[in-house]
């Protein structure tokens, strides 16, 4: 198996897939109400509907650098706002996320194994993924899902003790 496939591999446990360290984003989310994704618990931290257009956008983002794009932030930022209606809200970071993800794997695909060892970008940049392999910047972004994951999982389950039990 080719590196890229491995990588690949990973990418789809961590999203839907059956993942070493547990849930995958999708299984997490999959039950979660508008309601539940627009709430913060925490007050100060983000909300679930945040953390998955926050995914989302940097899937878009290394998927673009694959593509040969200047590495950067995201186009709508770090942390995309959702919408105002909660509903269309979370419809609609679902179906980016999972958009996000296909069009990962797809660019993942026709992306040159010889070319996992090019650094992305130039200096090092924490703060954009810059100054590492292609190769550490793929695995990053599964680490960035498992990591986002999380924290839906926290969220989720502060939400569900604040109602008085955990749903599965």
């Amino acid at each position: 198996m080719k590196e890229t496939e491995r990588i690949g591999d990973e990418l789809r446990r961590a999203d839907h897939g059956d993942p070493w360290h547990g849930w995958s984003l999708q299984r997490i989310t999959e039950d979660v109400t508008a309601g539940e994704a627009s709430a913060r618990p925490i007050p100060g931290a983000h909300t679930i509907c945040e953390i998955v257009l926050h995914v989302a956008a940097w899937r878009g983002e290394v998927r673009e650098r694959l593509l040969g794009g200047l590495p950067g932030e995201p186009p709508d930022g770090d942390w995309p706002s959702p919408a105002r209606d909660e509903d269309a809200a979370w419809m609609a970071a679902t179906a980016r996320l999972a958009t996000a993800h296909r069009e990962l794997l797809g660019a993942l695909a026709r992306f040159p194994e010889a070319r996992l060892d090019e650094i992305v970008g130039g200096q090092r940049e924490p703060a954009v993924g810059t100054g590492v392999s292609y190769g550490v910047m793929l695995h990053g972004i599964a680490q960035h899902d498992a990591y986002h994951a999380g924290q839906i999982a926290l969220l989720k389950k502060a939400l569900r003790a604040s109602e008085g039990g955990l749903r599965h």
